[in-house]
């Protein structure tokens, strides 16, 4: 079976979405199918097993000035990117609003060719108005075309889901496949080498340590974060990630801006951490929040991120995005201090039921399926 991988980036961008995308890619090429990945240049310089690269060259203003990741593709490529379309069995693209997405939807459509879209994001509430609506506008016009055209849409979370229901007229009836995680890498140590991480870290002795991953742009919460170092200086926040909005600029001492790290390097703060916290909006459910539950980190995450799996309350502390709903949460977290340990065991626990070789079985048997039909 030959598909055709249409994402933004490629995962060394560093986005969850991309490194969903190579997650699936790597292991639909171990059963048997030949993915061509095609996305931004540049191409990853070491090639996967079973994967081949179409990189496109790519204007990417809006994310250096603004913080939005939204490439825009010139003609050439999306020529070949028609090319590709021709030559496959199935496109699979991730997330609906992306230029390339939809170039290869209607290429895809012209020749016949099954289309699935994975829906990793839902409403994004920014703060400016103009953000706000033009969002608004795209998902309901060419996000609902996009969705609405696939031979099937997949989402990653029924948050996701839920948002765009109302929105869409589905061909089929949608599908939540949620990411899986990779528990051979991300796993949980003992006490005694968790606080070895922390003295390489260099973090304070005794002192709770909070983690964000991701990038620093709004709506990943960052303004909740500075809020929060501020009302609770007892707390270290570290900072892992890059992006417009640079946290060191913040002056405050608590908080320490460790820039971007790559992938296979996260690991090790994940499990030297004591929570991991992400109050953002409109993301489905992020990767970092299954890796770090994974190491044995639980996560705080706002309702409007978590996946509403029955449980997961169990495992991690969900918050609504009010400023006093955040604040409580966090200092509730800090007087259950003897219950870290048992929460720790609990988060572990309930990543056991993301795999990915589960979804990929997922995918495979959806694949092959639409390539029969």
């Amino acid at each position: 079976m030959r598909v055709l991988l249409v994402t933004h980036y490629y995962a060394e961008h560093g986005g969850g979405v991309e490194i969903v995308a190579r997650e699936l890619a790597v292991r639909l090429a171990r059963r048997g199918a030949a993915i061509t990945w095609a996305a931004s240049a540049p191409a990853p310089a070491c090639a996967d097993e079973g994967v081949s690269y179409l990189p496109m060259r790519a204007w990417n203003g809006t994310e250096r000035r603004l913080g939005v990741p939204y490439p825009l593709w010139g003609p050439v490529g999306l020529a070949r990117l028609g090319s590709a379309v021709r030559q496959c069995d199935l496109v699979h693209l991730h997330d609906c609003l992306y230029e390339g997405n939809m170039a290869a939807l209607l290429r895809a459509r012209r020749a016949g060719k099954p289309v699935v879209v994975t829906q990793h994001v839902g409403k994004v509430p920014y703060r400016h108005a103009l953000l706000r609506g033009l969002l608004a506008t795209a998902q309901g016009t060419l996000g609902r075309m996009v969705l609405g055209g696939a031979s099937q849409t997949v989402f990653v979370s029924r948050k996701v889901l839920d948002y765009f229901r109302p929105i869409v007229r589905f061909r089929h009836e949608p599908l939540c496949i949620p990411n899986g995680v990779d528990t051979a890498v991300f796993s949980p140590v003992g006490p005694a080498e968790r606080n070895q991480l922390r003295r390489q870290f260099g973090w304070p002795e005794g002192r709770p340590v909070f983690l964000f991953v991701g990038r620093f742009v709004e709506k990943k919460g960052l303004p909740h974060l500075r809020r929060l170092a501020q009302q609770f200086p007892e707390v270290q926040y570290v900072l892992v990630g890059w992006g417009p909005e640079d946290p060191s600029q913040w002056r405050l001492a608590n908080v320490e801006a460790v820039g971007r790290v790559d992938h296979d390097q996260l690991p090790p703060y994940y499990r030297a951490a004591d929570l991991l916290i992400l109050p953002s909006v409109g993301e489905g459910f992020p990767l970092v929040v299954q890796e770090a539950m994974a190491c044995g980190t639980p996560a705080m995450i706002s309702d409007d991120t978590a996946p509403g799996s029955p449980g997961i309350e169990t495992a991690a502390v969900v918050s609504s995005l009010e400023e006093d709903a955040i604040t409580a949460a966090v200092r509730g977290f800090l007087q259950r201090r003897p219950e870290w340990d048992l929460l720790r065991c609990r988060s572990a626990q309930y990543a056991g039921r993301w795999s990915w070789d589960d979804c990929a079985s997922r995918y495979a048997d959806l694949f092959g399926r639409l390539v029969r039909q």
